[in-house]
Parts: structure tokens; sequence; C-alpha cells
């Protein structure tokens, strides 16, 4: 693996800050048409919940992913911000005293903790409910078959067959509902649907949008599931080895709750060398693409050299 260049590095700072300027519109205290008002609380804790944080990881996906097909603008913009609306909405509610009880999030108190639990629960509430209704919006895409697949495809991987029971499997392998022993292919299935489902929603996005035939979305997907994994890794080794101040939240969770990850499993050399296969494979996945997938290629890269 060699570090990401800093081509790719402006990319993603770029994509960021254009993400952050349209999350920041959709976030704003004017009411919509067929919307009746916006309450002020609410909509100080989803900005708190949203702005100001996050590299923005998964809309550059979708952009990046709808770039490679010729499509860019504000469809890809617009689709790769429901998913991080959809994703802020998982941590909000993740944060919950009921969930992972968490004070802080990328370096600022969790919404709970800022403002309440029933108004982070309504926050949860309404960033779900915003992302479907930014991909339902004909400026999303004017084809309403598109629209249609991207609301499919988010319901899919945010849902019960995906990070909703990813989450559910979560709690499970914490011995809440009794005493449990996870193999590997039992945290393989819980990371895949918890983590890697949006991970790869947020690929497939920007191919719905590209209007791929299927071998081009089947190999993206692969690329998708191989990048959702690799993050995963990542981010439990980042558990082990990073400290609270420099993550933004606090570490070492999965071992206070005796929670086995693929560390726990593999070694820690060994989840490293998985980080590897699963580069390796994600990039095999874009070969057909060429050069013109390189920034994808450096994403997964990126995703298992963070160090935040």
């Amino acid at each position: 693996m060699t570090p990401s260049t800093s081509t790719f590095t402006t990319r993603l700072t770029d994509a960021a800050r254009i993400v952050e300027a349209n999350l920041e519109a959709l976030l704003s205290d004017n009411a919509v048409p067929g919307e009746l008002a916006r309450p002020p609380r609410l909509m100080a804790a989803m900005r708190h919940a949203v702005l100001g944080g996050g590299k923005r990881l998964r809309p550059f996906l979708t952009i990046e992913a709808a770039r490679l097909f010729g499509v860019e603008g504000q469809g890809p913009l617009r689709a790769g911000c429901a998913v991080e609306l959809l994703h802020c909405y998982s941590l909000v509610h993740d944060d919950l005293p009921s969930m992972d009880d968490d004070d802080l999030r990328r370096g600022r108190p969790t919404v709970h903790k800022a403002y309440d639990e029933a108004t982070a629960i309504l926050v949860g509430d309404a960033l779900q409910t915003l992302a479907f209704e930014v991909l339902a919006d004909p400026a999303t895409a004017g084809d309403a078959a598109i629209r249609s697949d991207l609301v499919l495809g988010l319901a899919r991987a945010s849902g019960l067959g995906g990070m909703v029971g990813g989450q559910l499997l979560d709690l499970t392998a914490e011995g809440r509902y009794g005493t449990v022993t996870m193999g590997e292919a039992d945290v393989r299935l819980l990371q895949m649907m918890k983590t890697g489902a949006m991970l790869t929603f947020s690929v497939e996005a920007g191919v719905i949008l590209g209007q791929a035939d299927a071998a081009a979305r089947g190999r993206l997907i692969e690329y998708g599931r191989a990048l959702g994994a690799a993050f995963q890794v990542a981010d439990d080794i980042l558990d082990r080895e990073a400290t609270s101040e420099t993550l933004g939240k606090r570490t070492g969770k999965d071992q206070e709750k005796g929670k086995a990850t693929l560390v726990d499993l593999l070694g820690m050399e060994g989840a490293r060398g998985e980080c590897r296969q699963l580069v390796e494979r994600a990039e095999s996945a874009l070969d057909a693409f060429g050069p013109q997938a390189q920034t994808l290629r450096e994403a997964v890269r990126f995703v298992v050299e963070r160090q935040v």
C-alpha cells in the first residue's frame, strides 16, 4: 500500500467543503414547500449532529463513483448528502445511553448531552426521514426510476437487513440478551451489516446515478464491500491504538464490553494483513475501469491508513 496522494487529499477536502455547504442549506431554519414549520430547537440540534465535523467519506464515494460514469453536479452531491444525513442519524442514536452511552463525538458533546435524550431521538428520526426526502426529490434525479432505485437501496442498506440489523447484532455481541460466543463468521456478518452496508451503498448510489450496466454495478458493489470491511478492521485497530483525544470519541469500548472484534480473533498483525488483503480485493474490482478509477483506489488506501 502507498500513502494517499496530495491530489486525492485535495479532492476529498474539496468534496467535504461542498457537501458541508449543501448540508447546511438542507438544515436551514426556513421551511420548504409542504412543511408547516421547522422548530428552532430541533434544527439547532440537527445542525449540531451533522455540521462541522467528519471527513464526509460517504458522499465523496458517491460523487466519485458517479463521476466514473460521467455524471457530476447536483445529483451525486444531493445523493451523497442523503447518505451522510442517514449516517449522522445513526451516530446520534448509537451514542444514546440505551446504546453505546457516549458523551463525545467528533470532539464535541453528543446530541443527548448537548441537548437531551428526547431531542436526540427526534433528531435521529428527522435526519433519517430527511435523507429519504432528499433522494425522492426530482432535484436529485429527473428520472423517477433512478430516484426509486436510490430510495430502495438506501432503505435496504440502512434497515433491518443492513445497518439497523447490524446494530442489533452488535448489542447481542455485548451480551445484552444473554451470554454469546462470537466466532469469526459472526463478527464479519455483524460488521458487514452495521458498517459495511452503508459504505457499500455510498458507492452504489453513484453507480445508480450513472446508470451503469449490471457488470459494472457488480464490480463497484464488490469494491464497496471490500472498502466497507477494510474500514471496520481499520477502525478496530484505531480503537486499540489511538487516544480519545486523537479520535474525538471514547476508545476501547469493545474491550470494556467484552465484545470480540477481528483484532481479537486474528491478532493485531493478522488484522493488518486483513486490511492489506481487502485493499487488494477492492483494487482488483476496479481493474476494468483503468486509470479513471484511480481516485477510488486511493480512497480504499486512505481508509486503512487514516489516523482518525
